[in-house]
């Protein structure tokens, strides 16, 4: 299935969390802390302002973000758990150096 989200939402891939803690103890499933970073899979067009014209996002697919820990909402495509959010629910990117 091909998704695209509208407006400024963006879909998100949550970035897989450590199974041991740093003492070697595997972590399950259920008492793992998820991770509040991730990968943008997709960008909505963007908002409008209140005069019509189209504000495009800053973020783009491919770019690795980080975002608060209650943001977005859970959703399921083609068996992949992902999240969809507002672009203002991501705090920041991260860059490569």
């Amino acid at each position: 299935m091909k998704f695209r989200p509208l407006h400024d939402r963006v879909v998100i891939r949550r970035a897989e969390g450590d199974i041991k803690s740093k003492g070697g103890i595997i972590i399950p499933d259920n008492a793992k802390e998820q991770p509040q970073e991730g990968t943008v899979l997709a960008v909505g067009p963007g908002s409008r302002d209140e005069s019509g014209k189209l504000i495009a996002l800053d973020v783009k697919a491919g770019e690795t973000v980080f975002f608060g820990k209650w943001s977005g909402a859970p959703i399921k495509i083609d068996g992949e758990d992902l999240l969809i959010m507002k672009e203002t629910d991501i705090m920041g990117i991260v860059e490569a150096t």
